[in-house]
């Protein structure tokens, strides 16, 4: 693997790891993640890394778009939180962190322990 693209993988799963310390120590449900300013902003920041590093990695190796089964919508977010930062749904994210962030999480797991 290239060793570029093995960077942009761990500082992906950094992210995630943090993201899962963030909702772990501090919020349980939805309620507590809307009622947090600071809780939401780091994992939006955390969002944006992940969704650079895919764009950096897809850029560089298209084949990722079939082996990680989100990348585009990946990059979209972070454009989204970037871009459209006053459109960002708190219901949305939350979804992200419950349902699509794990599965991302092993999908990395696998690339990285190849």
């Amino acid at each position: 693997m290239d060793e570029r693209i093995n960077k942009w993988l761990i500082d992906i799963c950094n992210a995630i790891d943090e993201i899962d310390a963030f909702k772990s120590n501090q919020t349980k449900t939805l309620f507590d993640y809307e009622n947090n300013l600071i809780l939401k902003r780091a994992v939006e920041r955390n969002l944006e890394i992940i969704g650079e590093a895919m764009n950096r990695i897809i850029t560089k190796d298209s084949s990722y778009l079939i082996i990680i089964s989100e990348a585009r919508n990946i990059v979209g977010l972070r454009n989204l939180i970037i871009h459209n930062y006053d459109g960002v749904s708190d219901q949305n994210i939350w979804s992200i962190l419950i349902e699509h962030l794990p599965v991302l999480k092993k999908e990395i797991d696998t690339l990285l322990n190849q």
